[in-house]
């Protein structure tokens, strides 16, 4: 326990001193960052270079280191941008984001509906949540995070999400505390960042994400659906360093989807893939999102060669 706040204290000594600086000094820094993430450490350059490879063959390697690079630039500024929200002003998180679509949410709220926030790891997800400081219903309004093996920085990044008054939940405890608001006559709102790599291949659907076959878990929609929840998507741009634009988009599956199993979630898939094909380097393309597909399809693969290739006669 000693160890775990004496640790605490000197993450929160180090984002503290960080965060004091302006963010034109921090952007200075994250140049910096940038180079050695990229240069130096060559940070998970081998899965970032596979995965663009299968989802953009028609692009030469020119192209994707393009789009490799932007990637290294905004993880850089993810970290310098984190580590600022300890201490930034409100009026400059306003000057910085620009959300829309807000009214749409709020009418929902007040049409008895749950919200169910869908979006992906793109641009700095970290500053989402300054995205719903500004509605004024549902009062309730929470994001899904699993835990981090390190504790002590794990209580730190409660409080940076915390930042905008949002309440951080466990995922093995979404389920009980939506349905538990829920019932109180609450209209919760929850975000789901819902385009990892799922913990399991038990009851998993399957999808075309990217060109990609791929797992997804629709968990976010199982409960939504307990508690005759709204989907919404949030989209995002980053016109410029520094700057996102926040869009809440209804989620309304096509209506050939009747009878498809989790339309909302299959919708939402599709929807950030337009997102994420705008601009591909804000995606966090250094997750191994398709390593359970991939190891199917060789393994698929490598039977068909062996039924196509008969035993040599003696």
């Amino acid at each position: 326990m000693m160890k775990e706040r004496l640790q605490y204290a000197l993450y929160r000594v180090g984002f503290t001193a960080l965060a004091l600086l302006p963010l034109s000094v921090l952007y200075v820094l994250s140049s910096g960052l940038r180079w050695v993430f990229e240069r130096v450490l060559r940070y998970r350059r081998e899965v970032i270079r596979t995965n663009l490879e299968r989802v953009f063959p028609e692009l030469d390697a020119e192209e994707r280191r393009a789009i490799e690079h932007d990637f290294y630039c905004q993880l850089a500024d993810n970290f310098v941008e984190t580590a600022k929200l300890l201490h930034i002003s409100d009026k400059e998180v306003s000057r910085r984001i620009s959300v829309h679509g807000t009214e749409m949410v709020e009418a929902l709220a007040r049409e008895g509906h749950p919200i169910i926030v869908y979006l992906g790891h793109y641009g700095n997800w970290e500053w989402v949540p300054a995205s719903v400081r500004t509605l004024a219903v549902p009062e309730f309004k929470s994001q899904v995070y699993k835990p981090l093996r390190d504790k002590a920085f794990d209580r730190l990044m409660l409080r940076v999400r915390s930042r905008f008054g949002t309440v951080s939940i466990e995922q093995e405890r979404v389920f009980r505390t939506l349905v538990g608001i829920a019932r109180d006559g609450k209209q919760p709102l929850c975000g789901f960042i819902a385009d990892q790599r799922s913990n399991s291949r038990v009851a998993h659907h399957k999808t075309v994400f990217l060109g990609q076959p791929t797992h997804f878990n629709p968990g976010g929609e199982q409960i939504g659906d307990r508690i005759n929840a709204a989907y919404v998507y949030l989209d995002v741009e980053k016109p410029r360093r520094g700057h996102y634009i926040f869009t809440f988009k209804r989620i309304v599956p096509p209506a050939d989807s009747t009878g498809t199993d989790s339309p909302y979630t299959r919708e939402y898939l599709r929807m950030l893939e337009t997102t994420i094909r705008r601009r591909p380097g804000l995606w966090l393309w250094s997750h191994r999102r398709w390593k359970w597909e991939w190891e199917e399809q060789a393994a698929a693969d490598s039977k068909n060669r062996n039924i196509e290739q008969p035993d040599k006669q003696e």
